[in-house]
């Protein structure tokens, strides 16, 4: 047994060996042709990838220049420390004042930075509401290196849009394309500075349309798109292999804080709405409808009698609407708006705020199971949030306001005497923060009158830097005069 088992090993050494071949090294038989020969690609090939590579570079060549670097500046101010020992004379008589200094507000420049696109010879740059959203100083930085100051013409929180204008000669610009031709698949081209990287190009293709309900704005219609985008890109451009500009980059999907393959861009025709609304009249005016909608589910398919889960539901009919007016109902379900097919209300939203209104539009509705035409017009969106006043360099930097609605009157129980502006919100480290609160109604503003939106923006238009403002508000049921004062 002992011998057949070293024969056995001594037969399988023999077969290794003869296989291997001297020193161990592979046999011959086992190498591939390829790893005997240098790899060759065919001129076909080299010539088609040549021509896409130099037809990029064209087209990049062709667009980077008009889009600039933005950074902007903002004074954050914090309120003082405080010390349960700051009143103690005892304390006071050996330590001083350094109790008291710690009572003082502090303030710190925060900067930040991001891109924009210039598209008109006159210097107005499309970029994003949070890349200039309360800055105190704005600076553009061309391609070529020439710096200019920025001036916020108009923001728009509810699309993150806003346009920023500077005055300067021979500038490039990118022509706007129609980003309502995209499909899916298209190739596209990001560019913008991130992480401070000026004038970063990436590529991908058109991921989707038409995407809703992220999260990042009120009104959104977004562009998916897998070009990598990074902090920074914000406000710089999405172009299409024509080098028209298709899209603002705006977002990222992101759970590392980094890019992954999801970057979301604002369409070019609704920045190109928004941005000819903030040039025209300082803010955006919106059509309005007066319905409250919701989708189709097949549960409620079922319950209205409807064949396909298309369109968006009437949920209710505001009273004194354009809506109402018309005979529209609830239980009406909108199968297309103008022409153009429903699929969601985020679909619906967009196209009623996109029409001017006083314009008359055509709604295809089904009611009762049959197919009926609804003329409408539509009126402006009520209650619209003004451009922020620090658009005005005063006290009343940072505070947003609106009009007042008779649906926010109810729901906030303003009496029908309490005439005035909202305010809708207020930046943090604005001069107005602890003094003014969300839902105070500004009657008056250095004893003048501010009944609404318009009668405010001439008013506090009018303030100085630094000079004291009165403000006269309505607060949980009370009115009270409120100061603020440069520190």
């Amino acid at each position: 047994m002992k011998y057949r088992r070293s024969h056995v090993a001594m037969t399988l050494l023999i077969f290794v060996c003869l296989v291997a071949g001297p020193f161990g090294s592979p046999p011959l038989a086992l190498y591939g042709k390829a790893y005997a020969e240098e790899p060759v690609v065919s001129a076909g090939a080299v010539d088609i990838l040549s021509k896409t590579s130099r037809a990029m570079a064209e087209v990049v060549a062709a667009v980077k220049p008009a889009v600039v670097n933005i950074s902007s500046t903002q004074t954050i101010r914090t309120r003082g420390m405080t010390s349960p020992f700051q009143n103690d004379p005892f304390l006071r008589r050996f330590f001083g004042d350094q109790f008291g200094e710690l009572e003082k507000p502090r303030e710190h420049k925060q900067a930040s930075l991001g891109s924009g696109v210039i598209v008109d010879k006159q210097g107005y740059i499309l970029t994003n509401n949070h890349v200039i959203k309360n800055a105190d100083a704005i600076k553009v930085k061309l391609s070529d290196n020439r710096e200019f100051k920025g001036k916020v013409i108009g923001s728009d929180p509810k699309t993150d849009l806003a346009v920023v204008k500077i005055e300067a000669d021979h500038l490039p610009l990118l022509r706007l394309g129609n980003s309502d031709r995209l499909r899916p698949g298209e190739m596209v081209i990001a560019i913008g500075n991130p992480f401070g990287l000026s004038q970063t190009v990436t590529s991908g293709i058109v991921s989707a349309t038409g995407r809703a309900n992220v999260g990042i704005a009120d009104y959104e219609d977004f562009i998916q798109t897998d070009a990598a985008i990074n902090p920074g890109n914000s406000g710089g451009a999405l172009v299409n292999i024509r080098g028209k500009l298709v899209g603002i980059n705006t977002a990222i999907f992101s759970t590392s804080g980094g890019y992954q393959g999801i970057g979301f861009a604002i369409p070019s025709n609704m920045a190109k709405v928004v941005m000819e609304d903030l040039i025209r009249n300082g803010k955006v005016v919106r059509g309005w409808l007066g319905v409250t909608i919701q989708p189709i589910t097949p549960d409620l398919a079922k319950q209205f009698g409807l064949r396909v889960n298309r369109g968006v539901l009437i949920a209710d009919v505001v009273e004194g609407s354009p809506a109402e007016k018309a005979g529209l109902r609830r239980g009406d379900v909108v199968t297309a708006y103008n022409g153009k097919e429903v699929g969601e209300p985020s679909h619906l939203r967009n196209m009623v705020a996109d029409t001017p209104p006083a314009k008359e539009v055509v709604l295809r509705i089904l009611r009762e199971g049959k197919t009926e035409t609804v003329k409408v017009t539509i009126a402006e969106l009520p209650g619209e949030i003004q451009k922020e006043s620090g658009t005005f360099d005063n006290l009343l930097k940072g505070v947003y306001i609106s009009d007042i609605t008779p649906e926010v009157r109810r729901s906030l129980r303003i009496p029908k005497r309490i005439a005035g502006v909202l305010v809708a919100d207020i930046a943090a480290g604005s001069a107005a923060a602890g003094a003014l609160a969300k839902n105070d109604v500004i009657m008056e503003v250095n004893r003048k009158r501010t009944k609404n939106a318009k009668e405010y923006d001439t008013v506090v238009s009018k303030i100085k830097p630094g000079q004291n403002v009165l403000v006269l508000v309505f607060r949980k049921g009370s009115t009270l005069y409120v100061t603020l004062a440069a520190r």
